[in-house]
Formats: structure tokens, sequence, C-alpha cells
């Protein structure tokens, strides 16, 4: 799940002191763009100076998160109210483990009558308190089995972060991307409890209509969102499905 906090970008520059008397730090501390990737190939060297300069990815450095995606998901929550202390969480394609963090952060899940947080992924994980990791592909027919035996009682949210490695060919990428999509929500039908919640990475294009339409007839209310901590280039959604049905 790649997928499975959500900072404000300042620019400090040389200015007097301010009405307490505090002085500004005298220039910001921006990465050397010459420095930084030399001897690279250049678009390796752009990854990176993009990578020192992004205000998600040192704030995730300061507040212990695994990935930028933590804040991401910390959105998705704020606005849509998926977690909640005690609920239950799969969080699919979890590697390195940004989402699984805010999810168990946010049911309490390394507390007591906290809620728990089961993160799938084929990559091993580091420890995550409140977390248990399970190796397996999310696509493989026994997940479901066993996400059954590890939480009887169902769930109530399952989160996907899941992308596929990128081409370069934005059509395919997104075919690609909303397969995944597909496959964590057969996973998610399977284990749900009614009333839960389903959230998937998804990308801009018409391959995903199929998607919309089986997400608003097993789900009350269905939204599309694009967390600030997506990068504005990116053609990155979240498909976010609140209430499901009962079967019929």
């Amino acid at each position: 799940m790649g997928g499975k906090a959500k900072s404000s970008r300042s620019r400090r520059d040389s200015k007097p002191a301010n009405k307490t008397g505090a002085k500004k730090p005298a220039r910001s501390h921006r990465p050397n763009k010459r420095a930084i990737g030399s001897g690279l190939k250049e678009s390796s060297a752009r990854w990176l100076r993009r990578q020192a300069s992004d205000p998600f990815v040192r704030a995730a450095k300061a507040q212990g998160y695994r990935s930028r995606s933590a804040f991401k998901l910390s959105e998705i929550d704020d606005r849509f109210k998926i977690f909640a202390r005690g609920r239950a969480v799969v969080d699919l394609g979890a590697a390195p483990g940004g989402w699984s963090q805010v999810a168990a952060e946010r049911v309490a899940a390394n507390t007591v009558k906290g809620g728990s947080v089961l993160a799938v992924d084929l990559s091993p994980l580091d420890p995550i308190p409140g977390v248990t990791v399970v190796c397996m592909d999310v696509e493989s027919d026994a997940v479901v089995d066993n996400i059954r035996r590890m939480a009887p009682g169902g769930v109530d949210a399952v989160i996907s972060d899941m992308a596929p490695p990128a081409t370069g060919h934005r059509e395919t990428d997104h075919v690609r991307t909303v397969a995944l999509a597909d496959a964590a929500l057969a996973l998610a039908l399977g284990v749900l409890k009614p009333g839960g919640a389903f959230v998937a990475k998804v990308t801009q294009g018409g391959s995903g209509k199929e998607l919309l339409v089986a997400l608003q007839r097993r789900f009350g209310a269905v939204r599309h969102f694009k967390p600030k901590a997506s990068r504005k280039e990116s053609p990155e959604t979240y498909v976010v499905a609140i209430g499901l049905k009962p079967p019929n």
C-alpha cells in the first residue's frame, strides 16, 4: 500500500528585526542546486533537488514519518473523518509505512481499548507501534482469508496508496493505477463492516468510470479529493467512499 502530512512553504530572507526584537535568519538554508545531484543523470538530479526543497519531505523527517504521503492521509482524515479511536484499519501496499503510522496514531492503536492496523505489503516493514505487518501480495487469493482470521469482526476502513512503477506514459500509468484500485476495492468488500470506508489512489483519466460506478453502488457517499500534499504537477487524486451498504 506506496504505498499504502499530509507545512507551509516559507522563504526567509535577510530582514530587519521584527517588532518583538527577534531577528530572522540572515539567509535561508536552501539547498545548493549545483551541489545536490552533481555527477548524476539530470532526471535523478532534478528528483534530488525537488526532494531537498519539498516542505512535506522536510516535515516528514521532522515529525518522524516514513514518507511525505503521511500528510496526504492526514488531510483525507481531517476532511472525511475516516478514523476514530478503537477502529480497525487495513493499509494496502503499506511500505514504507507512512500511512500506517498516521492510521495507528488516529485509531490509538498502541493504547488500551485502542484500534488496530494491519499493514499489507510484499515488502517487509520495520516495526511500527500498534501495527501488525502482513507480508503478502494484496492480489493474492489468500489475503482476504488472512485478514478475516486476524480481524474476525471485520474492519472499519481499508486504505490504499498503491501505485505501479511509473512508465512515463501517462495513459498506461493511469490504467495500471486504476487496476490496483479495483483490486483494493475487491479486497475491501470482502473485509469491511457495513458502514465502513474505503480510500484509494487513482489518477485522472477515463478508465476510472467503472470503478466510480461500483463505488457509488456499494457506498453511501463517494468523493474525489486531492490533498494539498499532492504535488500540483501530479495527476494523482484519491477516491473516498464512506458508508458501505449492507449486501442485498
